[in-house]
């Protein structure tokens, strides 16, 4: 058998996110599976670090002698169900990263499914595995490790939950040190925002980027008995539905298995394809020695060494879940018996999380009970005569509903989840009484329906001199996605006026988001003749000439159930001037931005639009006067054609471009702008007019329709005329 024992501290399954990195990763090829562009493992330089730790290396030491002592005794405690209560903490930006209960739920089942070997796949495991060979010694095969995972239902200080929490943080996709985020869980949770000792709870941690891994933790020697003796895991390798799938399922499965204190199979290192693998050990009778795979290759047999202790040349447990293999499928009794022994260890406080008194403690009995009414909806703004879906999200045990819809059709239910139709404008509630039988408990949530008026004809305008606030309006919804500051009606100035939308964006965090939407406008009068152009203004300043905010504008076609981006402004683009301090803009901050790209698939009848801003520990930003109306002046806002004035800082961006330009310049006075887009052979191939306010103007033209070549802009403001020449890629 195998006499050179590496136990691994932690394990890494390597997976690259741009929305994390700065600077792409140096990956290691021989690290990463079959077909695939990412490293899965990382282990070895985790450990190597720790092991750098005087006394991590001493207690390393010591485990390798009781490996060595200990892997050929036997589980004396087979027939007991060991439970373990599981919580869930969603470490998420409002993105993707921020998976449904249901997905969870099914990560819980397959873990269940795996450690319970009701896996049907198992069935099918090779016939060296399959228990069926005549051997000398233990023969490996498929086997139940008679652990079961349980959803906590009691937080730390007795709050009843469901067993998942969720923190809204930036650092969901920062994962360059797991305890940074594991800090950020236990302070902004929305159920106990303190510790969850990882002696009476696994903590699972699920964010968008954990430093380049799809999943990691540490073996009970090395974890402690804090709230970061958990497993952080990725939210694509969470389950197999939503955002995972069904290859990559098994993530939690295997690094469960180190959190049991299992190394992969062939030892533990993180470099399966190793031939030094062949005399190392992963304190396991029955797992023949391998040097590991990184696809489901069978027929595997990679190492000799101990083929005279199964009295045949056996080949590697491929289809093991510590291996790399895309076909694991079984522990073996060995595997199994190591888990379990270390479920009646002291070290991380594994043998105290499947005591009655901590099952009872931390609600994993099984007992369930009514102790929260939830609910959620499809959508939350409608326009008049849609519907909506609502679901009940009561937990943890639910026999009967009674909803309350103001204004909607029903107005009452006793259904679980019902479809509601609302066709009145307004701001409505919406309550839920649930019940066990025995215990009831009611929700009720203010404000939380939004029923949009009807869309405002053209030419539209808003100026915000008719609101005291943006608060419950049906004109204006804010988001607020950081829980920070939010957009908020500044009553002291505007742009030629006295009211406007203000972002305290002054001292925000980096990554903070916010957005104003609007209601509907109706654009089902536009024509191919008149087109429409989409105008408003915005005043800016940085904080530092380093940052890179952004301020972007959505558009859609259907009361907001989809939206499309239709303009960005960022860094310089938007604004390079810098104010050190809190400010507030004069006349010649406010810029006019014009918008020409809303095309014939959005003139519509409920047309609507979105801004949305991205900050970067910046400064403030004011929005005012949104002009909407068909191509030539219409409306009180544009004023009327000024004599002939000079064009003067003209840019064109970007060039060359791959989607639209944005024509920027400035101007004395307030009048037409005639722009022409003229290919190599002097044929005019688009056109536009807008109305340029006195001051800097920006024009968003698309190109989407043009060619790959050379083009040249034309631009002409009353007398005077200026070309530049773009390339469209």
């Amino acid at each position: 058998m195998k006499k050179t024992i590496l136990s691994a501290l932690s394990t890494l399954l390597i997976f690259t996110s741009s929305f994390a990195q700065k600077t792409p990763r140096q990956l290691d090829p021989t690290n990463m599976r079959e077909g695939e562009s990412v490293e899965y493992c990382h282990q070895h330089v985790r450990m190597q670090e720790l092991l750098k730790d005087p006394a991590m290396m001493k207690l390393y030491l010591e485990e390798q002698a009781r490996d060595e002592q200990n892997k050929s005794k036997g589980d004396q405690t087979k027939g007991q169900v060991y439970k373990i209560p599981v919580v869930f903490h969603v470490l998420h930006n409002g993105g993707i990263e921020n998976i449904s209960d249901e997905q969870i739920e099914d990560a819980l089942f397959i873990l269940n499914r795996d450690y319970r070997l009701l896996n049907a796949d198992a069935n099918n495991v090779q016939t060296d595995f399959d228990g069926n060979v005549t051997s000398g010694n233990l023969e490996p095969q498929p086997s139940d490790a008679e652990i079961e995972f349980v959803m906590a239902t009691k937080a730390p200080d007795g709050t009843c939950f469901k067993g998942i929490t969720r923190t809204q943080s930036v650092l969901s996709y920062d994962g360059s040190d797991g305890g940074d985020q594991v800090t950020a869980i236990r302070n902004g949770n929305d159920v106990y925002q303190g510790n969850w000792p990882g002696n009476r709870y696994m903590n699972v941690f699920i964010c968008g980027d954990i430093g380049g891994a799809a999943g990691y933790t540490y073996k009970p020697l090395f974890g402690g008995t804090g709230m970061d003796n958990g497993i952080w895991v990725l939210h694509n390798y969470v389950g197999s539905i939503g955002t995972s799938s069904s290859s990559t399922s098994r993530t939690l499965t295997h690094e469960a298995g180190h959190w049991f204190n299992l190394d992969h199979t062939w030892g533990g290192n993180n470099n399966p394809g190793n031939a030094s693998s062949c005399s190392s050990d992963d304190a396991v009778q029955d797992t023949p020695n391998c040097i590991g795979v990184t696809a489901c290759v069978l027929q595997s047999n990679t190492c000799n060494s101990d083929d005279a202790y199964f009295g045949f040349a056996i080949r590697d447990n491929v289809e093991n879940y510590m291996d790399y293999s895309y076909c694991s499928k079984m522990f073996t009794q060995g595997q199994v018996t190591r888990m379990r022994n270390a479920l009646n260890s002291s070290a991380g406080g594994r043998n105290n999380l499947w005591t009655p008194a901590n099952l009872a403690l931390t609600g994993a009995t099984g007992d369930l009970a009514l102790c929260k009414a939830e609910f959620f909806a499809d959508r939350t703004t409608v326009c008049v005569g849609e519907t909506v879906q609502f679901s009940d999200d009561s937990y943890n045990a639910v026999s009967g509903w009674n909803w309350s819809f103001p204004s909607g059709t029903p107005s009452t239910s006793t259904a679980q989840n019902p479809t509601v139709t609302y066709s009145t404008p307004g701001v409505y509630e919406v309550s839920l009484t649930a019940t066990d039988g025995s215990t009831s408990d009611s929700e009720t949530k203010t404000a939380y329906i939004r029923v949009l008026p009807a869309g405002a004809s053209i030419p539209f305008f808003e100026g915000f001199e008719n609101y005291s606030s943006l608060d419950n309006l049906t004109q204006w919804e804010v988001y607020n996605f950081n829980n920070n500051n939010k957009f908020t009606l500044e009553s002291g100035f505007g742009q030629n006026s006295s009211k406007c939308v203000k972002l305290v964006n002054f001292g925000q965090t980096a990554g903070s988001i916010d957005e104003l939407h609007s209601s509907s406008v109706d654009l089902s009068s536009i024509n191919s003749t008149t087109g429409v152009t989409m105008s408003f203004r915005y005043a800016y300043r940085k904080r530092a000439t380093a940052n890179v905010e952004y301020l972007k504008v959505f558009i859609s076609k259907d009361c907001g159930e989809n939206w499309v981006q239709r303009k960005t402004l960022s860094g310089n683009a938007l604004g390079s001037t810098v104010s050190t301090t809190s400010w507030t803009p004069s006349a010649s901050d406010w810029v006019t931005v014009h918008m020409t790209n809303v095309t014939s698939d959005y003139w519509v009848d409920n047309f609507r639009y979105k801004f949305r801003f991205e900050g970067d520990n910046g400064n403030n930003i004011y929005l005012d006067n949104i002009n909407i109306y068909p191509g030539a002046p219409s409306d009180d806002i544009v004023l009327g054609v000024a004599e002939a004035g000079e064009i003067e800082e003209l840019a064109l961006y970007p060039n060359p471009t791959e989607g639209e330009i944005n024509v920027r310049f400035t101007v004395g006075a307030s009048q037409t702008a005639y722009l022409q887009v003229q290919d190599v052979s002097g044929k005019v191939v688009k056109t536009s007019l807008v109305n340029a306010m006195e001051g800097t103007n920006v024009v968003i033209l698309g190109t989407e329709e043009l060619a790959t070549g050379s083009y040249f802009l034309n631009i002409q403001i009353g007398g005077a005329q200026k070309t530049l020449q773009f390339v469209v890629k």
